[in-house]
C-alpha cells in the first residue's frame, strides 16, 4: 500500500511477504532518488506499507500503481 499525504493507494500484490518487501525497498529507493524533485514540485512524498489484502477487497478496475506515476497530482 503507498500512502500519499491522506491518499492510500495499492500498489501491488505479491503471493509472499518476501517479495512484497523486496517491492517496498525498491519503491522506497526510487522515492528517495525522486525527493528533491517532489519537496520542489510540493508533492507529499508517500511512505509504503505492507498490508495482507484479498484479491476480493480489489475494486475492479485495480491495476498495479507505476513506482512515482501516481504521484503526478491528478492520477490520484
Amino acid at each position: 500500500m503507498a500512502v500519499a499525504g491522506r491518499i492510500s493507494r495499492i500498489a501491488e500484490i505479491f503471493p509472499t511477504r518476501a517479495l512484497a518487501l523486496a517491492d517496498r525497498d525498491w519503491r522506497e529507493q526510487q522515492v528517495r532518488a525522486y525527493a528533491q524533485f517532489l519537496r520542489s514540485a510540493r508533492q507529499p512524498i508517500p511512505s509504503y506499507s505492507i498490508v495482507p489484502i484479498r484479491r476480493a477487497d480489489l475494486p475492479r478496475a485495480w491495476k498495479p500503481l507505476p513506482a512515482l506515476g501516481f504521484l503526478r497530482g491528478k492520477m490520484i
